[in-house]
């Protein structure tokens, strides 16, 4: 059964910085666009980053720039860096996986979470000033 765990979220203050994690097993061996979702209170969720199975990735206009999203297949782990952390970034961070063929998992994809069947559970993260 296919699962998604993720880690590494907290509380740091503004300018700094956190490395989540995200843990994937039971997936077969099918090309998979992963993202990253956040979503805070009273917000809809929203795309981060997304990366596809050659590597290719793609970022929010929110992220680029200060988020790097990566993933090691020998751990089937996926990871998301983050860098100049602001107040704004206060969220739960999902990740996600969607059956998608390399070169799909663009921008437009992150844009409908509804199209990512699998989700782990969150990590929080929260920026203070």
């Amino acid at each position: 059964q296919e699962q998604l765990v993720e880690s590494g979220g907290g509380s740091v203050q503004a300018g700094g910085s956190l490395t989540l994690s995200c843990a994937a097993s039971g997936f077969t061996d099918r090309s998979y666009c992963m993202g990253w979702f956040r979503q805070a209170p009273g917000k809809e969720r929203e795309g981060v980053a997304g990366i596809d199975s050659g590597g290719s990735t793609t970022y929010a206009d929110s992220a680029t720039g200060r988020f790097t999203i990566s993933k090691d297949n020998d751990k089937n782990t996926l990871y998301l860096q983050m860098n100049s952390l602001k107040p704004e970034d206060t969220a739960m961070y999902y990740c996600a996986a969607a059956p998608a063929a390399p070169g799909t998992c663009a921008l437009w994809r992150l844009r409908f979470p509804q199209s990512f069947g699998y989700w782990g559970q969150g990590t929080q993260v929260t920026v203070s000033s």
